[in-house]
């Protein structure tokens, strides 16, 4: 069983930034595409960003682009989002996911306040 651990979430004002983390229990992401996702209360699930195989670009959704940054350690078998002018409609809980969504982590809260 794989299990993707995220960390690094939490409490920020507006304009901070934050970097979250998720970690993979084996080695999958050699051979696997990566994503973030949010979800605020009462929406739906957001996609946010993805790394797709092969590893040639980073897409973003339009409500993050230029402000969140997507990046992957295969040596780390992990990878990260770096949340940078943060916005209080950027609060919710940011998922990570493996392999087109067959794994998830447990979701990390963002809090960010005017």
């Amino acid at each position: 069983q794989v299990q993707l651990v995220e960390s690094g979430g939490g409490s920020v004002q507006a304009g901070g930034s934050l970097k979250l983390s998720c970690v993979a229990s084996r080695y999958i992401l050699d051979n696997c595409g990566m994503a973030w996702y949010r979800q605020a209360p009462g929406k739906e699930r957001e996609w946010l960003s993805s790394i797709s195989m092969p590893r040639t670009s980073t897409t973003y959704a339009a409500s993050v682009k230029g402000r969140f940054t997507m990046s992957p350690d295969n040596a780390k078998n992990a990878f990260y989002l770096q949340m940078n002018s943060l916005k209080p409609e950027d609060t919710a809980i940011y998922s990570c996911a493996a392999c087109g969504g067959v794994y998830w982590g447990q979701g990390i809260q963002v809090t960010v306040s005017s």
